[in-house]
């Protein structure tokens, strides 16, 4: 299975886990996944939360590790430097959309 595969099988688990903690307020984004370790990072009430780290554990990483071959951790911290840049880069990437959606032409053609 290749990476790709194996990051919209990690994506497609996570899609069915968010609702459960969108309840809360909080949620999870995919940062990306290497060596069998799958680096998320939570959101909303969830970031800073006591309970995040269970939920981690206990949660996501168990149905991850069930429904993904090849998963063999969930972690949040100790990202690797270049799996950041690249979720940092697509973050911004998807505000600069909403914001296009939102407003029309881009502030650069607008001048």
């Amino acid at each position: 299975m290749s990476q790709e595969e194996i990051e919209k099988q990690i994506e497609t688990v996570l899609n069915k886990i968010r609702p459960f903690l969108q309840r809360d307020g909080g949620s999870i984004d995919f940062i990306g996944f290497r060596d069998g370790v799958v680096y998320v990072t939570m959101t909303g009430a969830c970031d800073g939360c006591l309970y995040a780290a269970q939920d981690i554990s206990s949660g996501v990483e168990i149905i991850l590790m069930e429904e993904v071959p090849g998963v063999i951790e969930v972690k949040t911290t100790d990202v690797p430097e270049d799996l950041m840049q690249a979720y940092e880069e697509r973050k911004l990437e998807e505000f600069r959309a909403r914001e296009e959606a939102l407003f029309g032409k881009k502030k650069e053609e607008a001048k």
